[in-house]
């Protein structure tokens, strides 16, 4: 019998499994755009929000697969996309591309894609940066691996998310996501310290803020973090604090597999760990900020 093929017609329906604070913005603008998004989620509040929105939800994964060959997840971790991955109800098509937009482990992902390789099924590795609001606007950072064939397929419906750059091949989306994050944590953590000792001082926040913009120690932190959401004592910036450290795990564990000295990764990765431990299980990430003003003899 002649294996299947992709068909050559335009893509109009994906399945969207994770409608969690990222996930399900991102299903939502699907279905703006005229996809029919069939989603799953183990929370039944999310998929009602998602029926809401326009999009259907299915009670268990066969009804998501079921017609799709395009399969997008957005789930915590490695461990939960290998397990929804190997579900006996992730019933493929041998056509189907999935990709998981998680942010997952570089070399398990790899894993990943070889053994899903065999059912002939294509798996990429598209994580995201931007959060909630970027995923409500469509104005994502999206790190794809994978074949640019592939990639090159998906593109348009990965459009209406945000912008895609290929990082390289399938585990590379993952890799820079990760290290990026790495780089997000440890600069905020670094501006957080030198911003409450210039208060300590008794320097003007907004002060230091506009001097810091149009100067070297310009970040992320300084442009975007401290002004929107630590000032304001918002801390509503949608990324929790665990996440990141769980982001910032994977980096310094992965400059560990290739063989890379990270001793500044490991620290922060440390003083991280303890401010989650501090915190409340919730906690924005940006509330790292707290944690130092609440232990500033340290």
């Amino acid at each position: 019998m002649p294996e299947p093929v992709r068909s050559s017609e335009p893509i109009t329906s994906v399945g969207f499994i994770g409608l969690g604070n990222m996930g399900l913005p991102m299903a939502t603008r699907l279905v703006k755009a005229g996809y029919q998004v069939d989603g799953y989620d183990v929370s039944p509040a999310a998929g009602k929000a998602l029926t809401d929105a326009g999009g259907i939800y299915g009670d268990d994964l066969r009804g998501v697969l079921m017609g799709n060959t395009v399969v997008i997840l957005m789930l915590p971790d490695s461990d939960v996309v290998d397990s929804v991955v190997r579900d006996e109800g992730f019933d493929t098509h041998s056509w189907t591309t999935v990709i998981d937009m998680s942010s997952s482990e570089p070399l398990r992902t790899r894993a990943l894609a070889e053994e899903l390789a065999q059912r002939k099924v294509t798996l990429l590795d598209a994580p995201v940066s931007g959060g909630v609001k970027g995923a409500i606007n469509g104005k994502l950072t999206i790190m794809a691996g994978g074949d640019p064939e592939d990639i090159a397929e998906v593109a348009p419906i990965l459009a209406h998310l945000g912008k895609v750059t290929r990082a390289g091949d399938v585990g590379s989306g993952h890799a820079v996501k990760a290290l990026n994050n790495l780089l997000s944590a440890t600069h905020l953590l670094v501006t957080s310290e030198a911003m409450l000792a210039g208060e300590r001082f008794g320097l003007d926040p907004r002060v230091m803020l506009e001097i810091f913009n149009g100067s070297s120690g310009r970040s992320g932190s300084t442009d975007n973090k401290w002004p929107n959401f630590v000032l304001p004592g918002t801390f509503d910036s949608g990324f929790g604090l665990r996440l990141m450290l769980k982001d910032m795990r994977i980096a310094a564990h992965l400059a560990d597999q290739v063989g890379v000295p990270d001793p500044l990764g490991h620290a922060a990765v440390e003083l991280w760990a303890e401010a989650a431990e501090a915190l409340d299980a919730g906690a924005d990430h940006t509330e790292i900020v707290n944690w130092l003003r609440k232990d500033e003899s340290r």
